[in-house]
C-alpha cells in the first residue's frame, strides 16, 4: 500500500497558511495524476490579500469508474492556521520522532488536515478505477473565512454535474484514539454585532446626554437570560454566549455615544440561523439598539444508517473500536456539503490540532488509509 505517511510529510512540506493557493495543490495534484484522475483547479475571490475576499484556490479531482456506478468523495482542506511560535522544529519542515507509542509525524497539517488527505490518497491508490467513480473536493479556504472554498466547489460541481452519492469529510474527529468518535452533524453558528446609540455628554450634565450604555446591559441581560432550548436526541442545547463588549471611551467623565457588543450562538436543529436572528434583532430593537447578524453555518444532521454503519463496520475492522457517532465539536465545511449530499465526518485524533508541535502518530496515517479503503469501497458497492 502507498504510505500515508510519505505523502503526508509531502504535504506538510509545502506551506498554505490559510488562505492556501500554489504549491501545496502543485504537491496534490502530482499526487493524484499518476491514479487517474482529472485534476480541476480554479481560484475564487479578487480582494486584497488578508482580506476575506482574498483569492482562494480549489481542486476539484475525478476519476470515473464505468457509466451507471456509484459516485463517492473525500472533502477536505490543504490550508492551514498560522504556526505561531516555539515550535521544537520548522512548522513546514515535517519530523518523524520516535516516541514510547510509536513513531510521531510533526508538523503543522500533520492533523488538520494533510495527514487525512494523504490518507485518503493511499486509500484510493489501492482501490481499482472499475469499482467506482471517486472524487476528491478540496479547499484552500477551511480555516479562514469560508467564502470562496467550499461554496466555490459546490458551485462548480453542480455546475459539471458531477454530485456524489455520499461525501466523507476527513476533520480530525476522533478524541483519545483512532476510531473513537464520528460526526453526523453539527450545530449551526450566527454571530450577532448589537449597537445602542446614544448622545455623548458630561457625565455631570446627564440630562444633556443619553447613556447607551445601560441600555446595552439591559439587552445583554435578557438575551443571557434566554433559553434557547433542552437539547435533543442527538444534539446538546444550543447555547449564547456574549463575546465582546465595547463603548470605546478613554475618559472617566464623559458619557459615550455608543456602546457595542457581540454574541455568538451555537445551535441546534430546533433552529436557524434566520430565526434567531430575527428573535435577537427583535429584542435588540425593544432596548433602543440594533443587531446585524452574520450566519456561518446552519445545522444538520446525517441520521443513522447505512452510510454511519459503513464507517462503524470498517472503523471496527482495523481497530476493535466502535466509534461515537456525534454531533459535538465546532463547525466544519460539511455545512455546506450536506446541501450537496449525505454527509459524515471521520479523521484523526485532535488532540494537538491547532497546537504548536502538532503531531500524528505516523501508524494511524497507516491505519487510517486502510479504514478509508474500506469504507470507499462499501460505498462503492451501494
Amino acid at each position: 500500500m502507498t504510505s500515508a505517511a510519505d505523502l503526508a510529510q509531502r504535504l506538510m512540506a509545502a506551506p498554505s497558511v490559510t488562505p492556501a493557493t500554489g504549491m501545496v495543490f502543485d504537491v496534490f495534484e502530482e499526487m493524484l495524476l499518476p491514479l487517474g484522475f482529472e485534476v480541476h483547479r480554479f481560484t475564487r475571490g479578487e480582494g486584497e490579500p488578508g482580506s476575506d475576499e482574498a483569492p482562494v484556490e480549489n481542486c476539484f479531482a475525478i476519476r470515473r469508474g464505468p457509466a451507471g456506478t456509484r459516485h463517492f468523495a473525500f472533502a477536505g482542506h490543504l490550508d492551514v492556521v498560522p504556526p505561531g511560535e516555539g515550535w521544537s522544529s520548522g512548522a513546514f519542515a515535517p519530523e518523524v520522532r520516535a516516541a514510547p507509542g510509536g513513531d510521531l509525524l510533526y508538523g503543522r497539517g500533520a492533523v488538520d488536515m494533510k495527514g487525512s488527505i494523504a490518507s485518503m490518497i493511499a486509500a484510493i491508490a489501492e482501490i481499482p478505477p472499475d469499482a467506482g467513480t471517486v472524487s476528491f473536493i478540496i479547499t484552500g479556504d477551511e480555516e479562514g473565512p469560508a467564502l470562496h472554498g467550499t461554496r466555490a466547489l459546490i458551485d462548480y460541481m453542480r455546475a459539471a454535474g458531477e454530485i456524489p452519492d455520499l461525501i466523507l469529510v476527513g476533520e480530525p474527529t476522533s478524541v483519545n484514539r483512532l476510531g473513537d468518535m464520528a460526526k453526523i452533524g453539527r450545530r449551526g453558528s450566527v454571530n450577532i454585532w448589537l449597537e445602542v446609540a446614544g448622545v455623548q455628554g458630561h457625565v455631570a450634565y446627564p440630562h444633556n446626554a443619553d447613556n447607551p450604555v445601560p441600555k446595552l446591559v439591559a439587552m445583554l441581560a435578557e438575551l443571557d437570560a434566554l433559553v434557547l432550548d433542552e437539547g435533543t436526541d442527538w444534539f446538546q442545547p444550543s447555547n449564547l454566549e456574549i463575546t465582546h463588549i465595547d463603548c470605546i471611551n478613554p475618559a472617566h467623565n464623559v458619557i459615550p455615544a455608543r456602546a457595542t457588543a457581540r454574541i455568538s450562538i451555537r445551535f441546534n436543529d430546533l433552529h436557524s440561523g434566520t430565526s434567531l436572528s430575527e428573535r435577537v434583532m427583535a429584542i435588540a430593537e425593544k432596548h433602543g439598539g440594533t443587531a446585524r447578524p452574520m450566519i456561518s453555518g446552519e445545522s444538520f444532521l446525517t441520521p443513522p444508517g447505512a452510510f454511519s454503519d459503513m464507517i462503524v463496520a470498517a472503523v471496527e475492522s482495523e481497530t476493535g473500536v466502535t466509534p461515537e457517532l456525534s454531533t459535538s465539536g465546532g463547525t466544519s465545511d460539511a455545512r455546506f456539503l450536506k446541501d450537496v449530499a449525505p454527509v459524515i465526518e471521520f479523521g484523526l485524533v485532535n488532540a494537538t490540532m491547532h497546537k504548536t508541535d502538532e503531531a500524528v502518530a505516523v501508524d494511524d496515517l497507516e491505519i487510517l488509509a486502510r479504514i478509508y479503503r474500506r469504507i470507499a469501497l462499501a460505498a462503492l458497492a451501494g
